[in-house]
């Protein structure tokens, strides 16, 4: 398939007049030439939301059917979100209509840990299909996993309590690691290294399998997420609360993204989050503030985050804003000074990246997924909408 874009927003820079050529699933090239071409429009990277609960909170379902948070208790990593959604959830039509294709969906805010977080393709036609990867996990602060006080197991009913509790179980935990590590390591020092082969091999694996042992599955979780190998996704929209993220990330190690912020409205905050190391994915923009911890929630607040120059990505959040009203949401970035190319560039390159997608996703160039869009006009223009629409070398909507 060759693709004539009279304008290539490439997920870095705005090009005009050339070729793309799709193999497979593939982007093979991109040239100045091509003899014949099968589309030809305006043409962008499909794109990404970082962020939602999309099949999760279903169309047309009462909330108690809903299965965004597990409510037994405040600590859960094995939560597997992938197997509580439903791809016959309209919502995923209506996102691949409007170019969103992929999106990591996340347990609820109700958990101080929630759960795991996936990245899936909204274009499946059942889970199976779905899957793309398993990213890390979930966690929240802040009012959320204060105010579900009437669920089931330990669930203290301030910040200061839920803090107590995730750390006193963080370094309960790390301590009893430190402890069969060690017992670990002295039992591999004392193996007889004379011994024969098969009996050698037999104590090393026993001695590996002990110490598996020694943790539930649910702790192996946590100590993945402790040991920094996975990304976390931490809920949090207050200051204070962004303060005591940073906090907990510097104790313990964490590779952490801030997910909202949406009441940060002093610049230094983002700033201080950026020296830490800690990625904004930022949003939902466009929606109510219903409660108390966004009563600092505005649409300006993203010029402060625009001018602190902290790595950011965009999210709907879905169903707070519906996932295909992701590029809606762009319009406060532009408002705050980014041009049509940058606003493209978030909604596709730097959402990619936000969920360590962007080696397959989010920019148009040889060896990446060939998921892209052809627009009937500029894309940033209101009544814009996805002409051709193409996921990994299938033409999926035109």
């Amino acid at each position: 398939m060759i693709i004539k874009a009279s304008v290539l927003y490439d997920g870095r820079t705005r090009r005009e007049a050339c070729y793309v050529h799709i193999e497979g699933t593939q982007i093979k090239a991109v040239t100045e030439r091509a003899e014949r071409y099968d589309f030809e429009g305006i043409v962008t990277p499909a794109f990404v939301d970082p962020h939602s609960h999309i099949g999760m909170f279903r169309e047309g379902e009462p909330s108690s059917e809903a299965e965004g948070n597990d409510m037994t208790d405040q600590i859960q990593p094995l939560n597997e979100p992938l197997q509580s959604i439903y791809m016959d959830d309209p919502a995923f039509t209506y996102a691949t209509d409007f170019g969103v294709l992929y999106s990591c969906i996340v347990p609820g805010s109700g958990n101080v840990i929630g759960g795991k977080t996936t990245v899936i393709r909204h274009f499946a036609p059942n889970v199976d299909g779905a899957l793309v990867k398993h990213l890390g996990y979930k966690m929240a602060l802040g009012y959320n996993p204060t105010s579900t006080r009437q669920w089931k197991g330990t669930r203290p009913n301030t910040r200061m309590g839920v803090n107590a509790l995730l750390e006193e179980r963080f370094d309960t935990l790390l301590a009893r690691e430190k402890k069969a590590r060690t017992a670990h390591d002295i039992a591999l020092l004392e193996l007889d290294e004379s011994a024969d082969g098969e009996l050698l091999a037999l104590k090393r694996e026993q001695i590996e399998a002990d110490y598996h042992a020694a943790f539930s599955a649910t702790e192996h979780a946590l100590l993945d997420l402790l040991q920094g190998n996975k990304l976390v996704k931490i809920h949090v929209h207050k200051e204070d609360d962004a303060l005591y993220l940073i906090e907990l990330v510097k104790k313990y190690g964490l590779r952490a993204s801030a997910e909202h912020c949406m009441d940060i409205h002093h610049r230094h905050i983002f700033e201080a989050l950026d020296a830490a190391g800690i990625p904004v994915v930022f949003g939902p923009l466009g929606s109510v503030g219903y409660k108390t911890e966004l009563k600092h929630a505005s649409y300006k607040n993203v010029s402060e985050l625009v001018g602190a120059k902290v790595p950011m990505a965009v999210m709907s959040d879905h169903p707070v804003i519906h996932a295909h009203t992701l590029r809606d949401a762009s319009q406060y970035f532009m408002i705050a000074g980014l041009d049509a190319t940058d606003a493209i560039n978030l909604l596709t390159r730097e959402n990619a990246r936000a969920i360590d997608m962007d080696a397959e996703l989010g920019t148009i160039e040889p060896g990446k997924w060939a998921s892209l869009l052809l627009w009937d006009r500029e894309p940033m223009m209101l009544g814009a909408i996805p002409r051709v629409v193409i996921g990994e070398g299938r033409v999926l909507r035109q």
